[in-house]
């Protein structure tokens, strides 16, 4: 959030995540975004808080975060050559006033043999990231393309956050 002029405390939430697969990728993403938020919200009152929440979702099934190395390389597998979505949840909260919004970006990876898959494992953390990688850790490795916001694969819609924050909160990026 720097890069793009915010200067923000990022304060993890002990939250527990829901796991609703009867939940569109919308209402789950932005459930626990707001889960992730509220406890933050109750003890920062004069703060804008932000939470967030990314899942991929292959055919409209969530991939969450791979629990072992066996789990991510099975959901890389199952990614390969294909086009997923990634859809994230934003809450604000500030002062009781809650605004909820989710960006979906299409991803569409490369096709991989197994080896190739295990070397990309080898060089970042899989197990806390949603459908085992991670655009800004060598996706260039993975992904043949994207469509939509670059950012929200990332985790965070940076320009749909910063239209809303200007317009609920005016608060607006400073000048690098």
């Amino acid at each position: 959030m720097l890069e793009a002029g915010f200067h923000f405390e990022i304060l993890p939430s002990n939250a527990e995540e829901m796991h609703d697969p009867q939940l569109s990728p919308a209402q789950l993403t932005e459930s626990n975004a707001l889960i992730k938020a509220a406890p933050i919200a109750e003890t920062h009152r004069d703060a804008v808080v932000i939470g967030a929440d990314t899942l991929v979702y292959l055919d409209g099934e969530p991939l969450g975060k791979p629990v072992d190395m066996a789990q991510a390389e099975a959901m890389l597998c199952r990614l390969v050559g294909k086009t997923h979505q990634v859809c994230t949840g934003v809450a604000l909260l500030r002062y009781g006033d809650l605004i909820t919004f989710h960006v979906i970006t299409e991803v569409t990876f490369k096709v991989l043999t197994i080896a190739e898959i295990r070397a990309y494992l080898a060089l970042i953390d899989p197990l806390d990231k949603a459908g085992a990688y991670a655009a800004q850790d060598l996706g260039e490795i993975i992904i043949e393309r994207t469509a939509g916001s670059f950012t929200n694969v990332i985790g965070l819609p940076m320009n749909e956050l910063t239209q809303h924050l200007s317009k609920h909160y005016d608060i607006v990026p400073t000048k690098r």
